[in-house]
């Protein structure tokens, strides 16, 4: 007796496995008025690789309509380590992470009166891709090392950093601030 199974067959499940039984969902989530991706492509040869973040011309983005470059900045971060939230008032940050590196990276929307107010994304950057993520002023940001090792983050803004009160555009939210499981790996 064979135990193949015709592939245009279908199986019987028990009524346990039947009860928690479910689809996982691929289909995109709804974004976060004005997050974008942006796919970059990657050149690679027998010698190595090179990705192009983006053009400048007189400190505009040729592939972010309206975002001028003021700064460029590079962080790093440990395995296993949460930085967030922080928000801005005035700053669009446009975040990169190399495809060596992997971090999830989750987004809320915090502005008032928004059509997408309260919406919270959720998704790897690096892990295999080369690609930008922009994130407007009001939408709390933060990110997650989930690799195995140091993670790092470029990123450009179109609002100089400055520490002087008054002037600073930086500020804070608990890192639990939508309960400490949003940095859980999603199991199953």
């Amino acid at each position: 007796m064979s135990d193949q199974i015709p592939p245009d067959a279908k199986i019987r499940i028990n009524d346990a496995a039947k009860a928690a039984f479910s689809f996982q969902d691929y289909s995109p989530r709804a974004p976060i008025d004005g997050v974008q991706l942006v796919e970059l492509r990657r050149f690679n040869d027998d010698g190595g690789a090179i990705t192009e973040l983006g053009r400048l011309a007189a400190g505009m983005h040729a592939q972010l309509p309206g975002f001028e470059v003021k700064q460029v900045n590079y962080s790093e971060m440990e395995p296993g380590v949460v930085k967030a939230f922080h928000m801005h008032h005035r700053q669009t940050d446009v975040w990169y992470v190399p495809p060596c590196d992997k971090l999830l990276l989750v987004l809320h929307d915090c502005r008032a009166g928004s059509k997408t107010e309260g919406a919270t994304m959720r998704f790897v950057l690096g892990d295999g891709k080369d690609r930008l993520v922009r994130i407007p002023p009001g939408v709390a940001h933060g990110a997650a090392n989930i690799g195995r090792a140091t993670g790092r983050i470029i990123y450009m803004v179109d609002v100089q950093f400055s520490v002087t009160p008054g002037e600073c555009d930086e500020g804070r939210l608990p890192w639990d601030f939508l309960g400490a499981e949003i940095w859980d790996i999603v199991k199953g």
